[in-house]
């Protein structure tokens, strides 16, 4: 029997381009999904509500935080990240919350799978979903021995994922569960929380918040594959769903038409980080996703599912 599968995008104001383009592709390239949630901070929904429809729900990131955790007012440009403070733990930055909501999104909502795809995510390549993700295994993405013990980031974010979970030290190189397209199981994710609180006494988005320096995808990848009961419930795949673009110079039509041409066939996504400027345009236009004559649509406008 299929497990039922649903998409989870978190997102922001300065991320709506973007944003939009995900959501084509979507409509235009994806199925067997039952819903996609996308999970914006409450300021922001008026400027997504019109994506929402019938298949697609915009939520406030208030529905999936603690009472205690709260967004400080907006010093610095309108799209800029957010800021969330409380007494319990330092602040946390838009990225951390972003990270927290997809974890209690899978815990909340009613589906028993889910694809977690981030706004700077766009399917170049038709996707079903439920053939993918709805097995009686959820699909484990992992790059093997890929974090070395000296990467300042990674490194870090394995060495907490240990200690959040209550696991002996990680041997280095480590793996790494990280991609832009990754697939989750609900009830994985509801023991990796009660993990994190019988390792810390804490309320799982507490210890969060006080480590700080953390990686959902790491923690999953970990929790998974050091628990027998859930590691036979998950298969481990090597192949990525989605190629990427880092960072670096702007990307040129050209450069994404490329990449996407070289793509492995299982790659049926692009990941062009933000923080590379390329144009939502050059995006839209590489990946065959430009407004067609005569369909009165602008690229950029909102479309229901």
């Amino acid at each position: 029997m299929a497990r039922p599968v649903a998409l989870i995008t978190p997102s922001y104001r300065g991320d709506l381009e973007r944003f939009a383009l995900l959501c084509d592709s979507i409509d235009r390239r994806v199925a067997g999904y039952e819903r996609h949630y996308v999970v914006v901070s409450d300021d922001d929904a008026p400027l997504f509500r019109s994506f929402g429809g019938e298949r697609r729900i915009v939520l406030p990131t208030s529905r999936f935080l603690p009472r205690w955790l709260r967004p400080a007012p907006r010093l610095g440009p309108r799209d800029g990240r957010k800021i969330w403070w409380s007494l319990r733990a330092w602040p946390v930055h838009g990225w951390h919350v972003q990270q927290i909501v997809k974890i209690a999104a899978a815990i909340e909502m009613p589906e028993q799978r889910f694809c977690l795809v981030d706004s700077d995510n766009v399917f170049v390549r038709p996707f079903d979903v439920a053939a993918y993700a709805g097995g009686a295994r959820a699909p484990l993405y992992l790059a093997r021995r890929a974090i070395a013990a000296d990467q300042p980031l990674h490194a870090k974010w394995t060495r907490n994922c240990d200690r959040l979970l209550g696991h002996a030290a990680t041997a280095f190189p480590a793996d790494d569960y990280i991609g832009h397209v990754i697939v989750w199981d609900k009830d994985a994710v509801s023991d990796m929380a009660r993990a994190i609180e019988g390792a810390t006494g804490l309320s799982w988005p507490l210890a969060l918040c006080r480590t700080r320096a953390f990686s959902e995808y790491l923690l999953y990848g970990h929790f998974v594959q050091n628990s027998p009961a859930r590691r036979a419930e998950h298969e481990t795949t090597t192949r990525s769903l989605a190629v990427s673009h880092w960072g670096g110079a702007p990307l040129d039509a050209a450069a994404v038409a490329e990449m996407i041409a070289k793509a492995a066939k299982s790659q049926v996504a692009l990941g062009v980080q933000s923080f590379s400027r390329t144009s939502t345009a050059t995006i839209r236009e590489a990946a065959g996703l430009a407004a067609r004559a005569g369909d009165g649509r602008a690229p950029s406008r909102p479309r229901a599912a």
